[in-house]
């Protein structure tokens, strides 16, 4: 049986749902490119709980309370193999602090409205989150 992977992935807004904050990726596939922060689900926690250090490992940025946007499971979603993610939302309205780290090359607010070709479906995510609450 082949293995399947469970990441989390985070859409961060400020509270107008004007700006976003999006990572650039250090790594492989799509380096260099610029995506929503998230990372894999480790053995012993939630996706909940994911998202949440997952933010901070990427960003520094502490999220609470996260509210599921929805589920994405295309089997070629990505290039590494089976990964279905859970996306969660989040309203940020102070970044002190907001720095790339771990597999981050930068991190920065980014106009919800004029967002450039992400990596994986990322750009799918943003639109389906923008249909029901922008």
């Amino acid at each position: 049986m082949d293995h399947c992977f469970v990441t989390t992935d985070c859409i961060i807004t400020d509270s107008s749902i004007t700006k976003i904050v999006l990572i650039q990726r250090k790594n492989d596939p799509d380096k260099g490119k610029w995506a929503l922060p998230g990372g894999f689900v480790e053995k012993d926690e939630t996706v909940e709980q994911c998202v949440v250090r997952e933010i901070m490992e990427e960003t520094g940025l502490h999220i609470k309370n996260p509210k599921l946007v929805g589920v994405y499971s295309n089997p070629l979603r990505d290039p590494r193999g089976r990964v279905i993610t859970v996306v969660f939302h989040s309203v940020v309205d102070k970044t002190d602090g907001m720095k790339a780290q771990t597999d981050a090359k930068d991190c920065k607010w980014m106009e919800l409205k004029q967002l450039p070709d992400l990596a994986f479906d990322h750009n799918e995510m943003i639109t389906d989150f923008k249909r029901f609450v922008v």
